[in-house]
């Protein structure tokens, strides 16, 4: 059966651990010879149908750097993007690669793919989830606050869409062991199913459904703020009515943005992260994203290394 890897919550927390320390031993040497030549002679199908630079860019030299040959596809030159059905799709890259990445609108092509492919299908971002990114920011958490990967006496504070990365973040609270305290506009709340999903692991996840508890007091005492854009690719569009759906969003979004006083709630050696693109003045201010707690562009890199332990641990050498 292919090792899929789909989203946090498929494995347990030895699992997820296990593939960080191998992503921050490769950090530490990624030429030695263990991780150099592991997919030598292996192709893997990156499919993009959402535009992307760090996705794209880190798989694609992620393979590279592991030995293989990468295939950068776009979804709609593909047959698939013209009606051929996914599990046709699935069979026949089953045939000729070793492994896919997608990056999808929805969540239900991946699981549809999964189904019928003999192949790994890694997500490499749905509308549901956003795994391979969080999977790097809990390894750039540990870098900073949990080099031994104890995370249980780390607090997280969430501000802002509770989108897919979202998501992936309660999963990996319930995984790693960290408390997550989430701060999202009612309209704009995560997924209750999910956050009840993880709970039932034993997650330490809060979460005010009617939004009266200020952000401010959210933040007191916390490791880490963490937040992402306010307008993810694929929301908006042209019209009257997008401009309309931005202003309010805005609107909404607007008490969650993350400034230096806020940041001055969280212990004196907090970080901030943000999985990137940030839009400066909006879910944050300059001073936060470019401050001395900023830590967002350690998240940007070890998406490369986060990667290519998923990689090894969904290709494993015989």
């Amino acid at each position: 059966m292919p090792i899929h890897f789909l989203d946090i919550a498929d494995f347990d927390s030895a699992t997820l651990k296990a593939i960080l320390i191998d992503a921050l031993a490769m950090k530490k040497d990624p030429r030695h010879k263990q991780y150099s030549q592991h997919l030598a002679g292996k192709h893997i199908a990156l499919i993009f149908e959402k535009p992307s630079t760090r996705t794209r860019i880190s798989f694609e030299v992620g393979v590279t750097q592991l030995g293989g040959v990468p295939l950068v596809l776009d979804a709609k030159s593909m047959q698939m993007g013209r009606g051929e059905s996914l599990a046709d799709t699935a069979r026949v890259l089953s045939r000729y690669v070793h492994a896919m990445m997608l990056r999808v609108d929805q969540h239900r092509t991946l699981d549809e793919l999964a189904t019928t492919a003999t192949i790994p299908v890694i997500n490499g971002l749905s509308d549901t989830s956003h795994p391979c990114q969080v999977m790097a920011d809990v390894m750039t958490l540990a870098e900073a606050k949990a080099p031994k990967l104890d995370f249980s006496q780390l607090t997280v504070l969430w501000a802002g869409d509770g989108n897919n990365v979202t998501h992936s973040w309660i999963d990996a609270a319930a995984s790693f062991g960290f408390a997550l305290r989430l701060a999202c506009p009612p309209d704009l709340a995560p997924r209750a199913d999910i956050i009840a999903r993880a709970q039932q692991k034993g997650g330490r996840i809060s979460f005010d459904t009617k939004g009266d508890t200020n952000i401010s007091d959210l933040a007191k005492g916390v490791d880490a703020v963490v937040t992402d854009t306010w307008f993810s690719m694929g929301d908006g569009g042209d019209g009257g009515d997008a401009a309309a759906d931005k202003k309010a969003r805005e609107k909404l979004l607007a008490p969650y943005r993350i400034t230096q006083a806020i940041m001055q709630q969280a212990k004196p050696d907090a970080v901030f992260m943000h999985c990137l693109p940030v839009y400066r003045g909006n879910e944050a201010t300059a001073e936060v994203v470019d401050g001395s707690q900023s830590i967002i562009f350690d998240e940007a890199e070890n998406r490369l290394h986060a990667q290519k332990a998923i990689l090894r641990h969904c290709l494993p050498r015989p």
